[in-house]
Order: C-alpha cells, then structure tokens, then sequence
C-alpha cells in the first residue's frame, strides 16, 4: 500500500499557476510536472524515493510512488515541499500592498494563488546559481541537465527516469576537465568544485546558514566564497531560505521589468528602485518573484 499525506493549504493558493510555473517553458531535469501534477525524485539518507504532488480538497497530497518512507522520511519531504511552494506565508498582507499600487493592482487577479517556488536544496541553488552566470536561461538549463545526467543519481519508474541533483561529496571530487567536456567555464568549474568542497568540510550548509543572527551576516557568508557575488547571494537566500528582503539589484530580468511596469526609466536609476521596494518592507523577495512572473505571460494572456 503506498504511503500519502496531505497538507492542508491556506487562502490564496493556485496550484494550476504553481504548475504553471515551474513548467514554463524551461526544461529543469530535477522534476516533471504533468496534468495537474508534478513528481520529484529524492535520495534520504542512500535510499531513493520518487513522490507525486497534488492539489485535492483544499490540500497538497504527496503520495509515494517508489520508497517506503519512515516517519523521518515523510517528515523530511512534506517540510521540502511546504518550503519548495511556501505554503506557511498569509500573503494577504502582500496582496493589500498589491492592490494599494496602481502599475501592480492587477497582480492579485492575474497571479492570484502564485507561491514563491523556491530552491529548497541550498547547494543546488548555489550549484544553479553558478551555473546561469552569464549565459541565458535556455542553456543554463541545458547545462544543469548534462551535470545531472552526468553525475547524479536517478529513480526509475514507468519507464521514466527522475533524477536527483548530485551531491557535494560526487562534484568535489571531480576534474575541472570534466565539467569543460559539459562546458562549464574554467571559472564556474572552479567555483562549482569550491563550493561542493565547503559542503563536504561542512563549513557551508543550509542549518550553519540559517543559524547566523540576520541577512546582513548570511549575505557575507557566501559571498566570502569564491564565486558568489551579491547577486548570487540574494537569489539563493531568497530562493533557498525564503529571505523576504531580497532584491537582486542588477538583475535584468528585473530592471526589465520595472522599466515595463514604469517605476523606472533608466537601468541604473538606484534612488527610483530603492524608493519603490521601501514601499514593500518584508516582501521585497515576493515582489521581485511577481515581477519575474510577468516576463513569462501565458499564451493569450495580457495586461493593460
């Protein structure tokens, strides 16, 4: 008998728009969204497990497909995937800042439901983050798979295969020739391997992250390591620990989108942008997110 539970979800919750974007168009090898569904793979503790997503009766319901999970197990996956769709936040708050703002009112109609989909798994964030420096979007993904493909494990089930990124202890260990053969740059080779090995020295992780007293401290952590600058480090605090303050300053896809939404005219106007965030205090990250949204419409959607 496969294992399910369920977790309840509050107001303002779409799991269609949830699906939607996480299968927007960008092929991520680490899970596979099908028709009101998405399943992901997982490796706890050397044992492999392959779990389905679902909306039903005002729940998230996880069930079990390949595993045997202990409690240990299932506690483990249902807190990933209330961090990977931020099921904990009342985003009433950010809905009333929403529809206080003329250029943003129609946010909270036409993303109504959105959660934050997160990066759960910090040194994939970081892995993902290195991985994107300087290249579009479309590669990157293309490089992630080939990584994945190469190095990490995967479950097998109904002739698919879902995979699991690779763990620190694999990408550490490996020659920067290698990762060339993929084409990673020297660089992101060497920033890769850095930072699996501060994983693997347990110097860097998710529980040492969170324990530093505030943004400011966590912010400095990671960007004392080679590699990671401050846009690194503010979208992998947003993405991976859910850090409500983070703005990626310099992030086109942002600029682009306040200069589309007219709170800017010009990229480099820092007084303008820091001027309208003040107005969000405590949701910069869910602001940032929505506005990343609106780069990605669906067909035949629009707004004024």
């Amino acid at each position: 008998m496969q294992t399910e539970i369920s977790i309840p979800i509050s107001q303002h919750f779409n799991w269609e728009e949830c699906l939607w974007y996480l299968d927007r168009g960008y092929d991520d090898c680490i899970y596979k969204v099908y028709p009101e569904k998405v399943r992901r793979a997982f490796d706890i503790n050397r044992v492999k497990m392959l779990v389905e997503i679902s909306h039903r009766n005002g729940s998230l319901s996880i069930r079990w497909l390949v595993g045997e999970p202990i409690e240990t197990d299932i506690n483990y996956i249902q807190k990933f995937v209330s961090a990977w769709f931020d099921l904990d936040t009342d985003l009433t708050p950010f809905y009333r800042l929403l529809s206080s703002n003329p250029s943003l009112a129609y946010m909270t109609e036409n993303y109504a439901g959105l959660r934050f989909v997160g990066m759960p798994d910090l040194f994939e964030s970081l892995a993902w983050c290195i991985i994107g420096q300087q290249i579009n979007l479309h590669f990157a993904y293309k490089i992630k798979r080939r990584l994945v493909e190469n190095y990490g494990d995967f479950v097998e089930y109904e002739n698919a295969r879902y995979w699991i990124f690779p763990a620190p202890e694999k990408i550490k260990t490996l020659p920067i020739t290698e990762l060339r053969a993929l084409q990673f740059s020297n660089k992101k080779a060497e920033y890769l391997i850095d930072v699996a090995d501060a994983f693997v020295r347990n110097i860097l992780n998710k529980e040492i992250l969170s324990a530093l007293p505030d943004f400011a401290s966590r912010q400095k952590m990671l960007t004392a390591i080679c590699g990671i600058g401050i846009w690194t480090a503010n979208y992998v605090l947003m993405k991976s620990l859910k850090e409500p303050s983070c703005i990626p300053y310099g992030d086109a896809g942002l600029l682009n989108a306040l200069i589309n939404h007219k709170i800017i005219k010009l990229k480099g106007d820092s007084q303008s942008i820091n001027e309208f965030f003040n107005m969000f205090s405590g949701w910069e990250s869910y602001l940032v997110f929505y506005l990343w949204r609106t780069l990605s419409e669906r067909k035949n959607e629009s707004k004024d």
